[in-house]
């Protein structure tokens, strides 16, 4: 007995709601791409104009960004890895150097914290927003260029 016919996408697709064929987008690519504040989908044009503005489409490629929905989860993302790169390197500091004056640790952690934070951040929302683009969400689900979507629907 032949096995039955299975009607399903190839590994390297996906089906939308609405029956269309859509390449799948590789995430970790993406979220490289974005993490160094680049087009999650060409890897050439910058996601910001601006420090945390982000261009409503590619300069190079034209790929639509403005769907991006980061809110708070950026600020939230680089408070959890500043606070952990500060917090080990405090009680470092406190292990090798217990006699250190309070003066000084008023002086580095704070200027180091928010130094970090402003490095990190903009990276943290390139990624997110590369994230989001690669799995399709808030509004990315239907951008990209017109030749990367076929029709599953018979015609209609």
């Amino acid at each position: 007995m032949p096995a039955p016919a299975i009607d399903a996408p190839a590994f390297s697709s996906e089906i939308s709601g609405g029956g269309e064929l859509r390449s799948r987008r590789d995430v970790w690519p993406a979220v490289r791409r974005g993490l160094r504040g680049r087009c999650p989908a060409c890897g050439e044009g910058k996601v910001f104009r601006a420090y945390l503005k982000v261009n409503g489409k590619c300069p190079k490629c034209g790929e639509e960004l403005h769907h991006h929905r980061a809110d708070d989860a950026p600020p939230y993302m680089t408070i959890f890895v500043v606070g952990h790169i500060v917090g080990s390197l405090l009680l470092v500091a406190d292990k090798f150097w217990p006699s250190a004056p309070l003066w000084l640790h008023g002086m580095i952690w704070p200027t180091l914290s928010l130094i970090l934070c402003l490095w990190l951040l903009p990276i943290m929302k390139g990624g997110l927003i590369a994230y989001q683009w690669a799995l399709r969400m808030h509004g990315f689900e239907n951008a990209g260029q017109p030749g990367n979507i076929i029709s599953l629907s018979n015609g209609k």
